[in-house]
């Protein structure tokens, strides 16, 4: 699925949002970065996303395991 991105010049660099996603934002020193950092931004959000809508963050509220852990116990 594609979404659309909101990216702004600031003096750090650049900022960028998804504004189909509340909450998913991102930045980089280039427009390049940002939009790599957007696109990783955008499938952590979908990822976490899932794991509510299943009830899996529910079950683990309170524990914190690293995104390779918590991809493997999604099955992602």
């Amino acid at each position: 699925m594609k979404y659309k991105i909101a990216l702004q010049k600031s003096d750090e660099g650049f900022s960028v949002s998804v504004p189909g996603l509340p909450g998913c934002w991102s930045q980089g020193a280039t427009e390049a970065e940002a939009v790599e950092n957007i696109q990783d931004a955008i499938r952590q959000y979908l990822s976490v996303r899932q794991a509510v809508e299943r009830g899996i963050a529910a079950a683990d509220a309170g524990k914190v395991v690293s995104h390779d852990e918590a991809t493997r116990r999604l099955g992602l």
